[in-house]
């Protein structure tokens, strides 16, 4: 996947020295960083290495968009969906635990939805823990709305999942 962007900023540590973030298009380069980051995330999809690496084989049977988020050249968070004509799903995200709480994981959503808009989506989905505070936030800052339920949707622990849409409209 050519590289469609590559979003930089300084930002300014608590150890008093700058960080450069970035968010570009995902790679398979990164797939070790996001088994790593999503064995970590009690709340990510938990992927086989064989199905992160279907995100970038040479035709995949459903092209899914894949975004990351570097924190000084390391890769720290990322996002999959898929867009299929004009409705995307969310996937899977995940920020790792040392870079939640600092606006790095609503930087790569926002990146996501204008890449998604960009690609001529209208509307996007996810399902969402019901116990996910952080990340019901996080969407909720961003214009999702809660559109239905599903009982018992995850495993591990059990648990119910709340349905979620964005509409660019």
């Amino acid at each position: 996947m050519p590289t469609i962007f590559a979003v930089q900023m300084l930002k300014s540590s608590s150890k008093g020295r700058a960080e450069m973030v970035r968010v570009r298009p995902g790679s398979a380069a990164d797939i070790p960083r996001f088994v790593e980051i999503a064995a970590h995330s009690v709340t990510s999809a938990q992927w086989s290495q064989g199905q992160y690496m279907q995100l970038f084989a040479p035709s995949p049977v459903q092209p899914r968009l894949t975004l990351v988020v570097e924190e000084d050249g390391q890769v720290v968070g990322f996002i999959v969906g898929r867009l299929i004509q004009k409705e995307c799903e969310i996937e899977n995200v995940a920020v790792h635990g040392s870079a939640r709480r600092r606006g790095l994981g609503s930087r790569l959503l926002g990146e996501f939805l204008d890449l998604i808009r960009s690609r001529g989506g209208q509307e996007i989905w996810l399902e969402v823990r019901e116990s996910n505070l952080a990340a019901r936030t996080l969407y909720e800052r961003w214009a999702f709305v809660e559109t239905g339920r599903r009982k018992q949707y995850y495993s591990d622990p059990l648990e119910g999942a709340l349905i979620l849409k964005f509409n660019f409209s």
